[in-house]
């Protein structure tokens, strides 16, 4: 019996759910150079990698707020200033994802999710337009559903992405499974719920994700098969 199963008393889930940045790639490095061009635009100096990495997480409005205001607290940012930010660094992200790469795990665990025809969803605060493509692009596969930041009206850590799929897929929340490596992924599965397995390598503003008590934290995406 796999890790798998054994959340589920022996089952396989019925729908597995994932996040996407920092669950399925770090996609970090080409959101730094979008944010970098934009804050070059408007004349700042740029953030750089490592301060990017730790905004991201909650949506492409509040990492351009986080970026203008050099922080996490964005309360102080122009709201015009904001959507000016906003449409410098959507085009700038528009122009290529060559430095986003897929962590290790992810492809052995889908394609053996696959094989059981188990349906999957993707369930990011990334803005829709750019899911697909990328899910494409890395050479990922289909998935059942997409849900992204802006496809409905709230976003994680509201549930209303995993209750929108788990309504289409006729799932109840307990054959559900929902993977991802934030505290806004926890708390919205908590929420749901739905059982929630967090990964350590993503992004959760420097906290440790083992803090927010997932049902399980993992290193790799392979530790659910063995």
């Amino acid at each position: 019996m796999t890790p798998l199963e054994r959340l589920f008393g022996g089952q396989l889930p019925k729908l597995v759910m994932f996040d996407l940045d920092g669950t399925l790639m770090d996609s970090v490095p080409d959101l730094a150079a979008a944010v970098d061009s934009m804050l070059i635009q408007l004349g700042r100096p740029p953030a750089g990698m490592a301060r990017v990495r730790d905004w991201v997480g909650n949506g492409s409005p509040t990492l351009v707020r986080r970026a203008l205001a050099g922080q996490l607290d964005d309360s102080g940012v122009d709201r015009a200033e904001g959507e000016v930010a906003l449409g410098l660094f959507m085009k700038a992200y528009a122009g290529g994802h060559a430095l986003t790469t897929v962590y290790p795990g992810v492809a052995p665990l889908l394609r053996w999710l696959r094989t059981r025809a188990i349906p999957l969803a993707v369930i990011t605060n990334k803005p829709e337009q750019f899911v697909e493509p990328l899910l494409r692009e890395k050479e990922l596969g289909h998935f059942d559903w997409i849900v992204g930041g802006d496809t409905l009206p709230n976003q994680k850590p509201d549930p209303a992405g995993l209750l929108h799929v788990l309504s289409q897929a006729g799932v109840s929340a307990d054959e559900a499974l929902f993977i991802g490596d934030s505290r806004n992924d926890v708390l919205a599965a908590r929420a749901a719920g739905v059982r929630c397995v967090a990964l350590t390598y993503g992004y959760n503003h420097g906290r440790p994700i083992a803090e927010e008590k997932p049902d399980r934290v993992l290193d790799d995406l392979r530790e659910l098969l063995v």
